[in-house]
């Protein structure tokens, strides 16, 4: 019986290897492993680069949202991915994650939840914490600024009413929209986000600004108060 010899990409036909077949077919013909395969060069001695990142992906549900919340020392616990391959990932992740920020960012008015989802999703999505924002509006609802309010454990994070008020009176905001996320995937708010919330509105009452919302944001999901008539 002849031996089974595994074939490294460099063996494969030119048309299926990564880079020849973006070179040829566009970078959108490249499965994701096959681009991570790009940024890596190089498998094991048991795996191809494709094949590795094949199975990096399947460990994360093929979900690449979930890889980009690893750390260097998570991906370097798989066979032939040290480093500075760790890093090389890591780095095209956050570079795409920017991307979709500065896209979010081009849309300067917020209409309703979703507009405020795109928004903050790139920034707070990722993170193995919680993480609370405020955005700051006009009366038309264009962006002012926004502003990280705190930052907490995986389960919370603690809310001071006065910084949010503070932000928002020193932008000379009209209205307001509060934002975290939850890592634990859970869209539905905390009986903590319903006190959080009710004290805000009443507080931008007393000063004349309006909370217009109050948006959770978990994986590709969000809630929002607003939209839920809750506010």
């Amino acid at each position: 019986m002849e031996e089974y010899k595994k074939l490294n990409i460099s063996d494969w036909a030119e048309e299926d290897r990564p880079r020849e077949k973006l070179m040829a077919k566009g970078v959108v013909s490249l499965s994701d492993a096959e681009l991570l395969a790009i940024l890596i060069g190089s498998g094991n001695r048991d795996e191809t680069a494709v094949e590795l990142c094949q199975r990096i992906l399947q460990c994360n549900e093929n979900d690449l949202n979930k890889l980009a919340k690893r750390s260097p020392e998570d991906l370097c616990k798989y066979k032939g991915i040290g480093e500075a391959k760790a890093i090389s990932i890591i780095a095209a992740l956050e570079i795409g994650r920017r991307r979709r920020h500065d896209l979010a960012v081009q849309k300067k008015k917020i209409i309703g939840g979703k507009d405020v989802y795109e928004y903050f999703h790139p920034i707070v999505n990722d993170l193995p914490y919680e993480e609370l924002w405020v955005l700051m509006l006009d009366r038309g609802r264009q962006i002012i600024d926004k502003k990280k309010i705190s930052q907490g454990g995986v389960s919370e994070t603690v809310a001071d009413i006065r910084l949010v008020m503070k932000a928002a009176i020193e932008s000379l905001a009209s209205n307001i929209i509060l934002c975290h996320n939850h890592p634990s995937g859970q869209v539905l708010p905390s009986t903590q986000d319903d006190i959080l919330t009710k004290k805000l509105r009443d507080a931008g009452r007393i000063m004349n600004i309006n909370l217009a919302d109050h948006v959770i944001i978990a994986e590709n999901l969000f809630f929002s108060y607003a939209e839920e008539g809750r506010i």
